[in-house]
């Protein structure tokens, strides 16, 4: 019998065979998988394979609308916008893609004090932020996990005019099950980690020293973290590793294991693709590219097959790839990052970012475009203060009734950085933006957000449902 730091649930040959056995694409067979996605329901293994092969236009089309029309049952039109904190460069791990990587001489080593990590905080709040990931290299100062955990605490404990963090999300190395423990008793949202690639043979290959060498105990982090009660857990893969073909089969069989096991899945996916990073030849030249057509086709394959999540879009990508990817599935963007320790109050340098970044745009003017569009962006942290986590969560999510909250929640925590940050022309589109989605809604949910937003409004702040 496996134990639970090993992952039985990863069958190679299994989703070899998955992929092999796809036979041409047929309009009729997509239309049929288009058709059962869209009742909410999610996709098996065969569909999704299936969906992989589409490059019809027409075909394409349907499965872009149907990916959207499923993310707009579930969550509407709202974004939840995040920044990424990056506190420490320090990482004990060879990992080929990575310009963090412990052989590279070309990044200065930095982890920032308790002091400097509240000046970064300041920043992000002042910029209107409610929510960041914190994000370290798999390696820590003298105090040893503690520094992760005594970070939190300094992040939960900053003050800047009316702002805060009301939320906080952790992508640090696979924990045990008491660091765990510990990690929870801090009141983190959601606990985030990627595989990277569930090839195991490629896994081996990128990941040449340090703990990261350990598929098995990496991949089974997520199973430690929701046994020591963090109700949600964030995966993903870095695309551009292995054939990602292959590892989105994989990384739904990774998701069917969870929800058997704990009756939950992720909360979160995200899906960057491999960029350029300093001192890293692979980053620049990614074993398995992947084109702007298959990424689009990722985004909208992972909405369809498992629609209660959330995906998240990184500035990894360009302004233009991410607008795109709005109307295929996104429902969590990153916004105005920087990813190097202390990249906020200094200017970040090309060779201290753990990756090249596609949109290096201001939070306000992402703002700016994400309302233009016709979304809400949403500073939104109801569901975690409320305990709507976990299975709780999913309840909701499942048949589309979380929006009820979500859509009102999006408003009040919109309106909210409009009266506090948004330049005029920001406020503006943001203005146009709620009006519309109050005229979009029925009239019972636009009755409860319009009465959030004049509280908001009249002065009061961090109204929710």
């Amino acid at each position: 019998m496996a134990t639970m730091n090993e992952a039985p649930f990863i069958d190679e040959a299994a989703i070899e065979r998955t992929l092999s056995s796809r036979g041409p694409c047929d309009a009729a067979r997509i239309r049929d998988v288009l058709a059962k996605a869209l009742a909410l329901g999610g996709l098996d293994a065969a569909e999704l394979a299936a969906l992989m092969d589409v490059s019809d236009p027409e075909l394409l089309g349907e499965m872009f609308a149907a990916a959207r029309q499923v993310k707009e049952e579930i969550y509407g039109r709202r974004l939840v916008l995040f920044a990424p904190l990056y506190i420490s460069n320090l990482c004990s791990n060879e990992c080929l893609y990575c310009a963090f990587r412990a052989r590279n001489a070309e990044v200065k080593r930095r982890a920032l004090t308790q002091e400097e990590i509240a000046r970064e905080v300041r920043h992000l709040i002042a910029e209107g932020h409610k929510r960041i990931l914190l994000v370290a290299g798999e390696s820590y100062p003298r105090e040893g996990f503690d520094y992760v955990l005594n970070s939190i605490r300094t992040v939960y404990s900053v003050k800047e005019g009316r702002g805060e963090i009301r939320r906080v999300n952790v992508n640090v190395a696979p924990l045990s099950l008491d660091e765990f423990r510990r990690l929870k008793a801090e009141k983190i949202g959601t606990y985030q980690l990627f595989q990277e690639t569930y090839h195991r043979e490629t896994y081996s290959k990128v990941h040449l020293k340090g703990r990261k060498t350990d598929y098995d105990w990496r991949v089974t982090a997520m199973d430690r973290a929701v046994e020591a009660g963090i109700d949600d857990v964030g995966t993903g893969v870095l695309f551009g590793l292995a054939d990602w073909r292959f590892d989105v089969l994989a990384l739904m069989a990774h998701i069917r294991h969870l929800e058997a096991r704990f009756g939950v899945g992720p909360h979160t996916i995200s899906v960057p693709r491999l960029e350029p990073a300093s001192g890293s030849l692979m980053a620049s030249h990614p074993p398995k590219p992947v084109s702007d057509v298959d990424f689009r086709k990722i985004v909208a394959i992972l909405r369809l097959a498992v629609p209660y999540t959330g995906i998240i879009m990184s500035t990894r990508e360009t302004a233009k790839m991410r607008q795109e990817t709005f109307a295929l599935g996104v429902s969590q963007i990153s916004a105005g990052s920087r990813t190097n320790p202390g990249g906020y109050t200094t200017d970040q340098k090309d060779d201290e970012a753990q990756f090249s970044l596609g949109d290096n745009r201001h939070l306000v003017e992402v703002i700016r475009d994400v309302a233009e569009l016709g979304y809400i962006p949403s500073f939104c942290t109801a569901c975690y203060r409320l305990g709507r986590t976990g299975r709780d969560f999913m309840d909701l999510a499942k048949p589309g009734a979380i929006k009820e909250h979500c859509g009102p929640n999006a408003l009040s925590t919109f309106q909210e950085y409009l009266e506090d940050y948004a330049t005029p022309e920001a406020k503006r589109a943001g203005e146009d933006a709620i009006q519309g989605q109050l005229d979009a809604m029925d009239a019972a949910t636009a009755d409860r957000a319009r009465a959030m937003i004049r509280k908001v409004k009249g002065g009061k702040r961090d109204v929710f449902c």
